[in-house]
């Protein structure tokens, strides 16, 4: 019977480069502690002989296990069914990648997003759609994991946010100047902030969008009435419900502003199958900037964001804080701005005049 050649072992290596197995170990996990030339000439025998450090063994060796988190309050089937997500993970996982870490996707197991966090096992966490109060974000730091905050800040996590009320306030702004005044916003599931307070179960890009849209409607002399802040789930069904809702209690809104593209795209959906046409009887605007929105019909009126730039900025901070734990918190701040196309017209588009919100 032939015997099956074992698998080379570091001990093989050691013996062909004529060093110790320690050596061969820091060749590969901390080559710094080596001259160059030996560090090279121990992978190049490791090479030869067909050796590869066994991956659990050198997770254990570097105490990391060469994998990223991405926290979201959300199921996944939820978040793989966003398309503002795709464009997001890409460029946390271009980041990853050119280190060598791979992903793992944390959401609530079986509606609990605590089991879920204590289950992880992973060298750091991007946290998106949660606050910097969630209780899930001092869970992780007090497991004593780097965290970088995505759309949320508070100075002590290192965070990567967008210009969330200039790029509203120019959304709003661009309504209002054609002619607009009974506009519909649909909100991302926070209706309790439809006033000034804002409210801390609000998610923050909730908050900070509608500030910008308020600001718009202050600069215009008005005031952007409560009762047309509606509570939506961010994506294409949800903006849809939230629309068929607000017509069917009577509001005849000529203008949509809705903080997510597929809310967007949701309410042009509804609008249609109500007889509507957009945007002759109604303006949709959305926000992100999605990579769909410039190929729907009419192509989608929109504040682009940079999603991919985002997610990848946010690995690669959250990189640096694994790979050097004392470095200290980093924030960054990307900038918005209105991409006008097809969805958005004059109000006289529809032989009305222009009058005040009631």
């Amino acid at each position: 019977m032939e015997r099956r050649a074992h698998r080379p072992r570091i001990a093989d290596v050691a013996r062909e480069a004529g060093v110790s197995k320690t050596a061969v170990s820091f060749a590969f996990n901390s080559p710094e502690r080596l001259s160059l030339e030996t560090a090279d000439r121990i992978r190049e025998v490791a090479e030869s002989l067909g050796y590869r450090p066994h991956p659990v063994a050198r997770m254990l060796t570097q105490r990391r296990t060469m994998t990223l988190g991405v926290l979201t309050p959300q199921a996944l089937s939820v978040i793989f069914s966003n398309p503002f997500f795709a464009p997001f993970n890409e460029g946390i996982a271009r980041a990853a990648e050119d280190e060598g870490y791979e992903l793992h996707f944390i959401s609530p197991i079986h509606g609990s997003l605590p089991a879920a966090v204590s289950r992880a096992t992973v060298d750091g966490v991007v946290a998106i759609g949660v606050s910097a109060e969630h209780p899930e974000v001092g869970q992780i730091r007090r497991a004593g994991l780097p965290i970088v905050m995505v759309d949320a800040e508070d100075g002590e996590h290192s965070s990567v946010v967008i210009d969330e009320e200039g790029g509203a306030r120019a959304a709003a702004a661009h309504l209002l100047e054609l002619g607009h005044r009974d506009i519909l916003v649909l909100a991302v599931e926070a209706p309790q902030v439809a006033d000034e307070r804002a409210d801390r179960a609000a998610p923050a890009v909730t908050v900070r969008r509608l500030r910008g849209y308020r600001r718009a409607f202050e600069s215009a002399g008005l005031t952007l009435d409560p009762s047309r802040v509606i509570a939506a789930r961010a994506s294409i069904d949800g903006g849809a419900a939230a629309f068929q809702g607000a017509w069917s209690q009577g509001l005849r809104p000529t203008a949509v502003l809705a903080m997510s593209d597929a809310m967007a795209l949701g309410a042009i959906r509804a609008a249609r199958e109500l007889g509507l046409r957009v945007p002759a009887e109604l303006s949709v605007v959305g926000f992100d900037d999605i990579d769909l929105a410039s190929h729907v019909d009419p192509a989608l009126t929109t504040v682009h964001q940079p999603i991919r730039q985002k997610g990848f900025e946010a690995a690669r901070l959250l990189l640096e804080e694994v790979e050097q734990p004392a470095s200290p918190s980093r924030h960054l701040r990307l900038e918005t701005r209105l991409i006008v196309r097809g969805s958005t017209a004059p109000l006289h588009a529809r032989g009305e005049v222009p009058g005040t919100q009631q």
